[in-house]
């Protein structure tokens, strides 16, 4: 019992570890990624709290902004889901990220397509 008790408390103090060095993307982000349909704008707007994101994602092509959803923070790790509505056609955008200081390089991948660009921190 002994083992198992002492097993727990590292599993717990290795996932408070990981809270507290999670990189900290809170504020506002801003990236341009080139697309088949041209350069698309984007602002986002994080929250961090613990490994989870929220925030918001403002597309200046799509003039609409979104909530966004499944975002995770490990370490300098981030990932999160975009549910956009564009033209009436639903698209599921999913991001993949690495924070170097205020340099925010992303991933995104819609279905049948991957776009990679670094996004600044906006302030």
């Amino acid at each position: 019992m002994t083992q198992k008790r002492i097993l727990l408390c590292a599993l717990i103090a290795v996932a408070i570890a990981a809270a507290v060095f999670a990189a900290d993307v809170t504020g506002t982000w801003t990236a341009t990624f080139d697309t088949q349909v041209g350069a698309q704008k984007y602002t986002y707007t994080f929250k961090v709290a613990g490994n989870k994101l929220t925030g918001k994602a403002k597309s200046e092509l799509a003039m609409t902004e979104t909530e966004i959803t499944e975002g995770t923070v490990n370490g300098d790790d981030i990932s999160f889901v975009e549910n956009l509505n564009f033209q009436d056609m639903p698209l599921r955008i999913v991001y993949k990220g690495k924070l170097a200081g205020n340099d925010l390089k992303l991933t995104r991948t819609i279905p049948g397509h991957v776009h990679r660009r670094s996004g600044g921190h906006a302030g």
